[in-house]
C-alpha cells in the first residue's frame, strides 16, 4: 500500500469516518488498531460554528485504562524533567519529534526523525538533554510517553521555560495523517483530535517562540504555511494544502516525506534549502513513476531564519549517514 490513507476531506464536514484497521494490534509493544468511528468534534455546532470549533485543537479520550493514563503521565513527567536549560551564548537546538497517529509508521518515523535531527542541529553532544520524542508502540518498543495534542502542547511549554527564546531555536517534527483541517491525532479507539494551524499559532505567541524549524509530514499539511510562516519561521511540509502525501502504510518504516526528507537528504551535510530541493526531486519522482497525483512538498524559509540556520548548520557533522529501515517505496 502507498496512498495514505484519506478519509478527513472537507472543511466543512462535522465529523470525520473512521480510518481502516491496520494488521496486527495486541501483544507486547503492538499499538492498538483503529476499529471505531472517528467521533463528531464540533458536536452540537451549528455548520457555521464547526470551523471556529476545529480551529481550537479540539481532543478526545475515551476508555483508557486508569492505570494507563498513570503510566503515561509519568512518562511525561519524567520526559519533561529530563530536558536541560539553554547554554548562555551558545544557539541551542529544543528538538521535539512526535507522532500523533498510533499506526506504527509514524511511530518507526518519529523515533529516528529524532536522532537524524539531534545530531544535525544539537551540536556535539548531538542534541543530549533537549529532544523530546513522543511515539506510541512501534512493533518493536513502547518506551515513550504517546504523541498526542496535550503530551505536544505541555512539551512546547516545558521548553519555552528552559529556552533563550531570542537565542535558541525550536525545531518540531510532526508524522501524522492530515485533514483539510488540521493534524489527525488519533490512537486506536481511545483518543482523538484535530491539530489545526490555528491553535498551533496561538500556543506559539502565548510562549513567545519565534525562532522555529517546523517540518509537518501529513497529508494537505500545506494549510500550515499561511498561519505559521514568517521572517524567523522556517517550515517544510510534505504536501500542497489541497494534496495528499503518501508511503504512510502501517506497515513501512517511513513515509515518502520521512524517507525523502529524514532518512536521506537530512543525513547529508547540505543547507536545509537544498535539502527540501533535493527531497521535493526525490518525491516527484517517486510519484510520477508510480502515477500519483503529485503532493507538492511546500517549503518557506524567513530571512531572519536564514541567519539563524546558517548558524546551526555551521557545526552540523560534515560526514553522511547512511538510511535505515525499509524504503517507502520498496526498493
Amino acid at each position: 500500500m502507498i496512498k495514505c490513507a484519506a478519509p478527513f476531506l472537507a472543511l466543512s464536514a462535522l465529523f470525520v469516518p473512521p480510518l481502516l484497521a491496520q494488521d496486527g494490534g495486541g501483544g507486547a509493544n503492538q499499538p492498538p488498531e483503529h476499529v471505531e468511528p472517528f467521533p463528531n468534534l464540533a458536536i452540537g455546532k451549528g455548520r457555521e460554528k464547526a470551523r471556529e470549533s476545529f480551529d481550537l485543537a479540539p481532543h478526545l479520550e475515551r476508555g483508557t485504562p486508569a492505570t494507563q493514563m498513570l503510566e503515561q503521565n509519568r512518562r511525561l513527567s519524567r520526559a519533561l524533567a529530563a530536558l536541560e536549560p539553554q547554554r548562555p551564548g551558545t544557539v541551542d537546538a529544543y528538538i521535539v519529534s512526535i507522532a500523533l497517529d498510533s499506526d506504527p509508521v509514524f511511530a518507526r518515523e518519529a523515533r529516528e526523525a529524532a536522532k537524524v535531527l539531534g545530531r544535525r542541529y544539537g551540536g556535539s553532544d548531538g542534541g543530549k538533554g533537549r529532544i523530546l520524542t513522543r511515539a506510541g508502540p512501534d512493533g518493536q518498543s513502547d518506551d515513550l510517553a504517546r504523541g498526542s495534542i496535550r503530551s505536544m502542547i505541555l512539551g512546547l511549554a516545558h521548553m519555552a521555560e528552559l529556552m533563550d527564546r531570542d537565542e535558541d531555536v525550536l525545531v518540531v517534527y510532526t508524522t501524522s495523517h492530515g485533514s483539510q483541517l488540521g493534524l489527525v491525532n488519533h490512537f486506536g479507539d481511545n483518543e482523538y483530535g484535530i491539530f489545526s494551524p490555528t491553535r498551533l499559532q496561538k500556543v506559539f505567541a502565548e510562549l513567545g517562540i519565534k525562532r522555529r524549524l517546523l517540518i509537518i509530514s501529513a497529508c494537505y499539511s500545506g494549510i500550515f504555511l499561511p498561519k505559521l510562516s514568517g521572517p524567523d519561521t522556517a517550515i517544510l511540509t510534505a504536501a500542497a494544502a489541497q494534496r495528499t502525501s503518501f508511503g504512510c502504510a502501517p506497515e513501512n518504516d517511513w513515509t515518502f516525506y520521512g524517507d525523502a526528507l529524514i532518512n536521506r537528504s537530512l543525513r547529508k551535510p547540505q543547507s536545509l534549502a537544498d535539502a527540501a530541493k533535493e527531497t521535493s526531486r526525490q518525491i516527484a519522482e517517486w510519484e510520477s513513476s508510480r502515477r500519483l497525483l503529485a503532493s507538492l512538498p511546500q517549503t518557506a524559509i524567513g530571512d531572519g531564519a536564514k541567519v539563524w540556520l546558517a548558524q546551526l548548520e555551521s557545526r552540523m557533522p560534515q560526514t553522511a549517514t547512511d538510511p535505515v529501515g525499509r524504503p517507502s517505496v520498496g526498493e
